[in-house]
């Protein structure tokens, strides 16, 4: 279907629904005795529980299988600060997602401010109601200090799944692609490149150094390899070196990055990326150009270029590289196990469990596809 008859398709079907979303009742009230036992006075034994012994909440209410999906429509898709009611129909389309794939409810909340401070304490408020918090479409790099914020004060899980999510299916479709091509991630011969240094980026780049802590990762934003000779670099770009989870004694542009790398990974901008720069890659590159809806470079002319593997965040090539393979499932076992923290740990183990699901990896199947069976479950043994 062509982007314009998809576009115009999207459009008449939200105006028909009104919205992706609705509220349905797991209890039907007929008669004046369910009426007495969902409301009052029947309710009032069930506050009155609830209110000795908070942790009751989980078992008597929504909070132990309801998700917030929350975003302020800062960095909205590719379509940028859009603002609250712009971003709404994503959160509603990431809710409808979280109850097809993983069976778990969501509640989309889009809010009037983009200030952090504002946020936090917007959030902090509400999540007594909730399970756990997806932060959504949350511009770098106020998105790190938000998150980061909302872990220290909630006993509840957190995660910006624009990070986090992201991060864990790369992952899962780098395992996959270097079988493929027949490496080992974790080696020091291994050079991998990251363009673009948002919240994907930084999330991605920390977990793949963290799976495989003797792969060289060479950063690159707008103005060129991040390294010790650039001025003005934000924080969290400056950790980044600090901590040595990126490569910190080169210079140059992505041209100059993509010397003899391994692996590119593109969650930048469209057409940065030449078929000039993969042939100066290592032999049988793998290419994630994941930049949306169009990418770093377009699939077919990555593997005219000699690429052995090419992923994209589209659904009209293979090897879809997409955090609906991830959150669902994220969430799914942290309400299940009830879960404070999404640690690292269970990160790569829930990589590791989504690229498992492919038994047979070839240059064009790396990750499962959204609909395939057990996606969302096998995520979800990652969470524990």
């Amino acid at each position: 279907m062509a982007k314009k008859d998809i576009a115009a398709k999207a459009i008449e079907i939200h105006k028909k629904m009104g919205g992706k979303i609705q509220i349905g009742l797991p209890v039907k009230i007929k008669n004046r005795a369910d009426l007495s036992l969902v409301y009052t006075p029947g309710v009032a034994a069930v506050s009155s529980a609830v209110a000795k012994n908070k942790k009751l909440a989980r078992d008597y209410t929504i909070k132990g299988k309801m998700v917030a999906v929350i975003s302020d429509g800062s960095a909205v898709l590719g379509l940028g600060n859009i603002g609250a009611l712009g971003a709404l129909p994503v959160m509603e389309g990431k809710c409808a997602l979280f109850k097809t794939f993983a069976n778990v409810d969501a509640f989309p909340i889009v809010l009037d401010t983009q200030d952090p401070k504002e946020i936090i304490e917007t959030v902090v408020r509400i999540a007594p109601a909730f399970g756990g918090i997806n932060l959504e479409d949350i511009a770098a790099p106020k998105c790190f200090e938000i998150e980061e914020a909302l872990k220290e004060r909630l006993d509840i899980p957190v995660m910006h799944d624009d990070q986090h999510g992201t991060a864990i299916v790369v992952l899962a479709a780098l395992i996959n692609a270097m079988k493929v091509v027949g490496k080992k991630i974790n080696d020091d011969k291994r050079r991998i490149v990251v363009s673009g240094v948002g919240a994907a980026g930084v999330a991605t780049i920390k977990l793949i150094k963290k799976y495989a802590p003797k792969v060289s990762i060479v950063a690159v934003d707008s103005e060129g390899i991040i390294g010790k000779n650039r001025k003005n670099l934000s924080l969290i770009k400056k950790q980044l070196m600090k901590e040595k989870t990126i490569v910190a004694d080169e210079k140059g542009d992505l041209a100059d990055a993509m010397q003899n790398a391994d692996v590119f990974i593109g969650v930048s901008k469209p057409r940065v990326l030449t078929q000039t720069m993969i042939r100066s890659m290592a032999h049988r590159p793998v290419v994630f150009a994941m930049a949306n809806p169009t990418p770093e470079i377009m699939p077919v002319e990555a593997l005219a270029a000699g690429a052995a593997v090419v992923g994209t965040g589209r659904s009209d090539f293979p090897n879809q590289i997409n955090n609906s393979l991830a959150f669902p499932g994220i969430f799914k076992g942290a309400l299940e196990r009830g879960v404070m923290q999404i640690t690292d740990s269970m990160k790569m183990k829930a990589a590791e469990n989504l690229a498992a699901l492919v038994k047979r990896p070839t240059a064009e199947h790396i990750v499962p596809g959204p609909f395939d069976r057990g996606v969302a479950a096998a995520v979800a043994k990652a969470i524990k």
